[in-house]
């Protein structure tokens, strides 16, 4: 398999440009890309330092490294368009072409950028978005009275990567849960979850491109196995059987359109401030 290094970039926290480089990346399952985010690069100094350690890794792996940047600033975006990177502008490759469309100009291109950090809407994403990663993998289940949506499945089926996209994209509360060994052999519901059963949503995944994610996790492991990938599989398509959740098969999905068909099927609306 071949691999390449990508960078996100941000004069910021870089959530917006790993979300976004990741669900591109996502597109391409025959490469293994080693990501590395490098944030708050809000001046020349820090984008040399930039520079440095992406030009570092085209010298290791004889590969231009990916750069998913979402930098405010000219100056620093053109010092880092000097790396040896292949750079890829989040804003300007979508804005250009909606400005032209739209027929007025962005906030970005008249030099409001940094006033967003004001903005109830991007606040909105980002208290969704702490929320998601302080409810990842069943932590804090006693704050899950806040969620709008609690994913749940069987460990590597995409709830961690869907639950974060759906708080930066849409602004939702969405916390995730892990179906263990137990509780798919007793077909039940954690105890946490059963007064949110409303809230639930379940994540399925296809065995075989279970094994393979488990594999590069945990190679050679009973975890990894394609028996008990198999097993979990069916009990978990059994348990949201038994208890009416709505599910998905993420198998052949992007982020995007799991968290679309999220939406659709349970009927949750992004939160108007965003």
């Amino acid at each position: 398999m071949q691999k390449r290094s990508a960078f996100f970039v941000s004069d910021s926290t870089g959530v917006t440009a790993e979300t976004l480089g990741n669900s591109l990346l996502s597109h391409f399952e025959q490469i293994e890309f080693e990501t590395t985010v490098i944030r708050y690069v809000d001046d020349l100094e820090r984008a040399e330092a930039a520079v440095s350690e992406i030009n570092r890794a085209a010298e290791l792996t004889g590969f231009r490294p990916l750069i998913f940047e979402t930098i405010i600033d000219t100056d620093i975006r053109k010092k880092l368009a000097e790396s040896e990177g292949f750079l890829v502008d989040v804003f300007t490759s979508y804005l250009a072409p909606l400005e032209q469309e739209l027929q007025v100009q962005s906030n970005f291109t008249v030099g409001r950028g940094h006033s967003v950090v004001q903005d109830a809407a991007y606040n909105s994403r980002i208290n969704a978005v702490h929320y998601a990663i302080d409810n990842d993998d069943g932590q804090h289940a006693s704050s899950y009275d806040k969620a709008d949506i609690v994913l749940i499945g069987v460990s590597r089926s995409g709830k961690t990567p869907t639950s974060i996209y759906m708080a930066l994209q849409y602004g939702l509360y969405v916390a995730n849960y892990p179906l263990t060994e137990d509780d798919l052999n007793e077909l039940r519901l954690p105890k946490a979850l059963i007064k949110h059963k409303s809230k639930l949503f379940g994540l399925n995944i296809d065995p075989e491109r279970l094994v393979s994610i488990r594999q590069e996790r945990k190679p050679d492991s009973r975890y990894a196995s394609p028996k008990q990938c198999d097993g979990e599989i069916r009990m978990a398509e059994s348990l949201f059987a038994r208890f009416n959740i709505p599910s998905l098969d993420t198998t052949h999905l992007s982020i995007e359109e799991i968290a679309g068909r999220i939406l659709a099927v349970s009927g949750v609306s992004r939160r108007r401030t965003v």
